[in-house]
């Protein structure tokens, strides 16, 4: 099957009060701002100062106060506490951060995550009792447990204290734990509802530090590293509250004179070869966040664990180095799982894009548990369907999905849930465990839901682009405005630009296997460099002239320049 072809969709043009309004910024700039429901002058203001808005109160948490005052009287009986994490980005830097913060007032204070392949996510009742049987006395969660209702269940029946904080939707029964942090719950009134899971255990901290009186004496910022890093990796909302925390991480983070970083945070930088000063959301989702990722997925979650918490900077240097060789890997694991799960995936070679199937699933023995979700996410994007890839394990099977817009994929599984082990997600992704004869089965059903979902849609992916642009408008004032729209990601994008008729004045192939792009682009006023990742296989058919969405970065490598970042060419452009 082709890669499908996106369609650019141009928003509503914003009226001409709104460039009145904003009359000191760079008409693309305005653009980008009204497509983000901006659109005078105090909003503005207000986005562009947004590091120094205050959070709400944390203690507007259901449950914050009782769970404060169990973890304090743990801290002063000197009763075990565990912190039991996840093995993503999210769920390491929250772990590692309660974990700082917890020894850091003298508690008596260890971790705990589960292993991808023998436990799989969340709680699990063999875990809890063996924490019990080694003495735990409170159990505090960060990004998970939400849905964990028959483990809260036994937690309480072995008089186990369970503090659950989680952003994940719960389901129609909530956990019956000790106390449950989460934004989502049913009458929570915190008025941030897209916390990631480090960001609900922050908010703990700042509660305990709040509490004990203490937030002169222990700036509870000296985490928004931690935040920041989970944050962006977690692709959530890059709005409200979390832009705060990750904008506050972002300027620790490039902030060499007042913010001393971890010593193995400060080597994986340097393993990474990013540069304090020039570290921003997309350095963190595309360099740090899969390195952070790479142990959970080929192992345990510990190298990432053991890097956050290390002191030693020999220790830490072991650790950078082990994640660099675990990334390597998984690069290498993921292409090789892509390519045999597009070759096993042959019904899908004559698709029409606006014609069924809607749902795809393959499967086999062999492929890496840890590395099916990223293989899912790729051909989801190539083939724009939902994709579930699965891997066979006996008489087991384990599966990860990656949908579209407008098939709510962990809605789908609840209506499967007879089919299922376990299971859980968000709208865009999720996993599931299951018998593997019930595979055939689970296919059939989430082919019709997705059928019942998607039919009548135009299956095609949509970019939104801000602005249309002229190669000579692009200038140094436009890229500073530019840098001052960070952090961008998920609900607040980099801007997307377009220009119609770009001469093409060089091209190469670049990239060990010439899979990517370079251009000299002009509009017969300027000239500028473009790269063009993944492009490479376009390079003898491009005509002299192309239509390129882009957006605008530096580019140091060879001395300070602007260049295009392709996102891509020759789309159709819709009407505004």
């Amino acid at each position: 099957m082709k890669p499908i072809r996106k369609k650019w969709e141009l928003p509503p043009e914003p009226d001409e009060s709104v460039f009145r309004n904003l009359a000191s910024l760079p008409k693309p700039i305005v653009r980008a701002l009204y497509h983000r429901g901006i659109s005078d002058a105090d909003a503005a203001r207000i986005f562009f100062a947004s590091d120094a808005i205050p959070l709400a109160d944390p203690f507007l948490f259901a449950d914050m106060s009782k769970a404060v005052e169990r973890i304090l009287r743990a801290v002063r009986s000197g009763e075990p506490i565990v912190v039991y994490g996840d093995y993503d980005t999210d769920g390491v830097t929250a772990t590692a951060m309660l974990v700082d913060f917890l020894g850091s007032i003298d508690a008596d204070v260890s971790a705990y995550i589960p292993s991808r392949f023998e436990e799989g996510y969340g709680l699990n009742r063999p875990a809890l009792e063996g924490l019990a049987a080694q003495g735990a006395k409170v159990v505090v969660t960060v990004d998970c447990g939400a849905r964990s209702v028959e483990e809260a269940a036994f937690a309480r029946d072995t008089r186990l204290d369970l503090i659950i904080t989680d952003h994940h939707a719960p389901g129609a029964e909530e956990p019956p734990a000790y106390a449950f942090l989460n934004p989502k719950r049913s009458g929570c009134i915190y008025p941030e509802k897209n916390l990631a899971g480090v960001g609900v255990a922050f908010r703990l901290v700042q509660a305990l530090i709040q509490r004990m009186g203490e937030t002169e004496r222990m700036p509870s910022e000296r985490y928004l590293d931690l935040v920041a890093l989970g944050t962006v990796a977690d692709i959530v909302p890059l709005t409200g509250e979390n832009r705060v925390l990750v904008q506050g991480g972002l300027n620790a983070l490039n902030d060499p004179e007042h913010f001393p970083l971890r010593p193995g945070l400060r080597r994986l930088l340097e393993v990474a070869g990013l540069t304090r000063g020039k570290i921003n959301a997309q350095a963190i989702g595309f360099v740090l966040g899969p390195r952070l990722n790479a142990s959970g997925r080929l192992d345990t979650a510990d190298t990432s664990l053991n890097l956050l918490l290390a002191r030693d900077p020999a220790e830490a240097d072991t650790l950078a180095l082990r994640l660099e060789s675990q990334n390597r890997e998984r690069q290498s694991l993921t292409r090789s799982t892509v390519l045999a799960a597009r070759n096993l995936n042959a019904q899908a070679a004559d698709w029409d894009p606006d014609s069924p199937p809607f749902f795809i699933m393959v499967g086999k023995e062999g492929f890496h548990a840890g590395i099916i979700g990223l293989a899912a996410s790729k051909l989801m994007e190539e083939y724009y369907r939902p994709v579930a890839v699965v891997t066979i394990e006996g008489d087991k099977a384990r599966g990860s999905v990656r949908s579209v817009p407008g098939f709510h994929i962990t809605e789908a599984l609840d209506s499967c849930r007879d089919l299922l082990d376990r299971y859980g997600g968000h709208a865009a992704a999720a996993g599931f465990s299951l018998a593997a004869s019930r595979l055939p089965e689970l296919r059939e059903r989430l082919a019709g839901l997705a059928g019942e979902a998607l039919r009548g849609r135009s299956l095609r992916p949509v970019l939104p682009v801000d602005s249309e642009v002229r190669i000579s408008d692009l200038t140094w004032d436009l890229h500073g405005w530019i840098t001052r729209l960070e952090p961008c990601g998920q609900g607040n994008p980099a801007p997307v630009f377009f220009t119609r008729g770009a001469h093409i004045r060089a091209k190469r192939c670049v990239g060990k296997d010439s899979s990517h792009l370079k251009l000299t682009l002009s509009d017969g006023r300027a000239n500028i460099d473009a790269i063009a990742f993944g492009f490479g296989h376009l390079e003898k058919s491009l005509s002299e002239t192309v239509d390129v969405a882009f957006s605008l970065e530096e580019n140091d490598y060879y001395g300070k320049q602007m260049q295009m970042r392709v996102i891509d060419m020759q789309g159709d452009i819709g009407v505004r």
